[in-house]
């Protein structure tokens, strides 16, 4: 049993490893093409040249008929052997004279029509019994089928036959039949030859589109090779991050198949960042988490050994143990907010939302929650602003800003909103004056878990992500979040978000929420 089915996934395994690869359907593809419509091309040719060249062996009888019945119709009783013989052979056998000069030599129409090689013509009596032949005739005579014209076989060769009676010009009266048969040999032979012609040209044609074929399909499809390149690397990568720094490499075609290679570095780049954003992931969650669970353990070792007998520890652990628990459960939602606002582009690419109501709803309930503060908006807009965010983002960024405004106000409670625009962009600005910002720590404001003042922070319950999910969100919606900062006077975060005109928005699907 074993060993049968070893020979069935042998089978399989040479069954997959015979393969048609697409330059080979590509070149026998356009090889049969250009032979099938080599072939429909050489078969009209072939019957208009097999037709003009029939039609032409047929004139020729035609003239041979018209000639010889026209001679005998000068007579005026039925033929025999010696008045047709005398009235066609006299066009026939010509005088020395006549063979001396070419030009009345070609005049005689007898001549001329009896002469070629393959022109036989019979004359018959009434009885349909042969009185005259110019040469040997290889169609027998039926006096049944008169005025017929048509190709018979004869011994292996086509011959083209035709009869007509012979009807006297003075009588009126039939007085024999006319036979002309017109051996198709050069006819034959001709269509033979072009037929050998077609064959040799269509399958040249046809291997040389094939091989032209291979090489074109070889050069344009070099992309679809790089890729599948680049993924049998990614696919052998055994250790660390197996995208890290195999990319296809782009040619200067600047075709689809260009664009699918900046596609496949571009999902190379985003597979990368989410490689890397699940790294960071998992390094920030163990180092934040590490302390919180850390207290907790403590506190716990300390009530097992001899705090659970003490009223006063016991009540003292557990309240430092919720109190982590808390910061911890916040932690977690805090980092998955930050993970979902890394993502923003694929689930809310398409969103739009009135900036202004949003900024004025936060405005008001900012008002309305901290009563000892001033709150001020500067509202330049006037009307409906739509900038493509998902309408929960915005509010979720300005509420962080507004948030981080208030924790660090210390004498002048003060905070102002402003919202403006111009022709490409909206801009929203949060401005407070309190603590400020040291130049040295602007550039890392929005990192990760970074606090400025890391005691202040932690008694205001901040873990540090609320900048960093701010500046991921806007910049997830091809904005920008910037902040200016001079420590001891304040700061100012400024949003940045591209302005849609409406004709977008209708095109979106998409309607402004009023």
């Amino acid at each position: 049993m074993k060993k049968r089915k070893n020979l069935v996934a042998s089978l399989r395994e040479k069954k997959e490893n015979k393969r048609f690869s697409l330059k080979l359907k590509w070149a026998v593809g356009t090889a049969v093409g250009v032979l099938l419509i080599f072939s429909v091309f050489a078969t009209l040719l072939f019957q208009s040249f097999s037709s003009l060249m029939l039609r032409q062996e047929q004139q020729y009888a035609s003239d041979a008929l018209s000639v010889a019945a026209n001679r005998l119709a000068s007579l005026d009783v039925e033929l025999t052997e010696d008045n047709a013989r005398q009235e066609l052979s006299s066009g026939v056998n010509t005088s020395q004279q006549e063979q001396r000069e070419p030009s009345k030599l070609y005049s005689n129409s007898v001549f001329v029509a009896f002469s070629r090689k393959n022109i036989g013509v019979g004359a018959y009596n009434l009885n349909g019994q042969k009185v005259f032949s110019s040469r040997k005739i290889p169609v027998k005579f039926d006096i049944k089928e008169t005025d017929l014209g048509k190709v018979v076989k004869s011994d292996g060769t086509n011959v083209y036959v035709e009869r007509r009676s012979v009807v006297s010009r003075s009588t009126r009266k039939v007085i024999g039949y006319v036979q002309v048969t017109n051996r198709l040999l050069d006819y034959d032979n001709t269509r033979q030859k072009l037929f050998l012609i077609f064959i040799v040209f269509g399958i040249t044609a046809a291997f040389a589109c094939a091989i032209l074929g291979y090489v074109l399909a070889s050069w344009l499809l070099r992309p679809i090779d790089d890729i599948n390149e680049t993924i049998s690397k990614i696919n052998g990568e055994e250790e660390g991050d197996p995208v890290a720094d195999i990319r296809v490499p782009l040619v200067a075609h600047n075709d689809e198949l260009t664009d699918l290679s900046r596609t496949f570095n571009n999902m190379l780049d985003r597979m990368q960042r989410y490689i890397e954003q699940q790294q960071q992931f998992v390094e920030d969650v163990s180092h934040e988490l590490r302390t919180p669970v850390a207290i907790i353990q403590g506190h716990l070792e300390l009530l097992n050994r001899w705090g659970k007998d003490d009223p006063k520890v016991l009540a003292e652990s557990i309240s430092a143990s919720l109190q982590e628990i808390t910061r911890m459960k916040s932690l977690v939602q805090e980092m998955l907010d930050l993970s979902r606002a890394e993502q923003v582009e694929i689930h809310f690419g398409k969103e739009i939302t009135d900036a202004r109501e949003v900024a004025l709803q936060v405005f008001n309930n900012f008002k309305m929650i901290h009563p000892d503060f001033v709150f001020l908006i500067d509202d330049d807009l006037g009307g409906k602003t739509p900038v493509k965010i998902y309408r929960n983002h915005l509010e979720q960024v300005l509420i962080i800003l507004m948030d981080n405004a208030v924790k660090y106000s210390r004498k002048r409670k003060e905070v102002h909103l402003s919202v403006s625009k111009n022709a490409r962009v909206v801009d929203l600005a949060v401005q407070d004056f309190g603590e400020g910002i040291a130049q040295k720590d602007i550039g890392r404001v929005f990192n990760r878990f970074y606090r400025v003042d890391k005691a202040r922070s932690r008694d205001a319950g901040g873990n540090g992500l609320g900048l960093s999910i701010a500046q991921r969100l806007i910049e997830g919606y091809h904005g920008q979040l910037t902040v200016e900062s001079v420590l001891g006077q304040g700061s100012i975060f400024r949003i940045s978000l591209p302005l849609i005109n409406e004709q977008d928005t209708v095109q979106d699907n998409r309607v402004v929420k009023d």
